[in-house]
């Protein structure tokens, strides 16, 4: 197991920023609980991922150059999210690849752990369940399954808890159809997909849909509150918190 630090950098996401404050500060308060100082930088914004899939890679080493600058210090850099992790992680070298700020992206990558990954790896978190018996089911999004890999991990927070029953999903390697701005560039495929992950979702029968990356969470759970299915999504850090307080 990695040492574990004093400090870490907590990297929010826009989505989070924008729509679901309650799942960073679920993160942050759970790193805390762990006795560990949690630093969120003022000046982060975007990851910069909108740019780079949509074949900008200027424009997206302009906004990624800011996170650099925004996260100085050799502290791990914790994010509650496995596609702006996949970003930070496995691109940031790629798309820094011949520039000067090539080995700074390069030691920047080495540095990121998706919020699960660290909670389980680096500091080897236990916890107690005191909520009441739930049914609860997991969507994996494409890039906490594929590129952060980090799925068993989340999973394996939940199986910690006494009282939860996680029933998986049959179509769980299935993309949601959000994919950023895929949803938007192609929304009859896009809204196809969401549709046979709501299905998926209704017949597991769960209380609660969770899931690690807040885009798929707005996908998926507009998708199930257009079709009044009175399933909620939430994300994996608040459901953590809530279950443990």
């Amino acid at each position: 197991m990695p040492t574990r630090p004093e400090k870490v950098y907590f990297f929010g996401t826009c989505l989070i920023d924008l729509c679901y404050p309650q799942a960073g500060m679920a993160g942050i308060a759970l790193l805390q609980r762990e006795g560990i100082q949690v630093v969120y930088p003022q000046a982060q914004s975007c990851c910069g991922q909108p740019a780079y899939n949509s074949g900008f890679p200027d424009e997206a080493r302009k906004v990624a150059r800011q996170q650099l600058k925004a996260f100085p210090k050799d502290y791990p850099i914790i994010i509650p999210s496995g596609s702006c992790g996949g970003m930070l992680k496995h691109h940031y070298p790629h798309l820094f690849a011949g520039e000067p700020e090539a080995a700074e992206a390069q030691r920047f990558a080495n540095r990121v752990f998706e919020l699960t990954e660290f909670l389980v790896t680096v500091l080897g978190i236990k916890l107690e369940d005191r909520g009441q018996p739930i049914k609860v089911t997991w969507h994996s999004t494409c890039s906490a399954l594929r590129e952060m890999r980090v799925i068993e991990y989340s999973k394996s927070l939940l199986r910690q808890l006494k009282n939860v029953e996680l029933i998986e999903l049959q179509r769980e390697r299935e993309c949601c159809g959000f994919g950023g701005t895929f949803s938007i560039k192609q929304p009859d495929i896009s809204a196809a997909m969401v549709a046979d992950k709501a299905a998926d979702v209704a017949q597991t029968g769960a209380a609660r849909l969770l899931s690690g990356d807040c885009g798929c969470l707005m996908n998926i759970g507009g998708a199930l509150k257009h079709r009044n299915i009175p399933i909620p999504a939430q994300h994996v850090a608040e459901f953590l918190l809530e279950r443990t307080q």
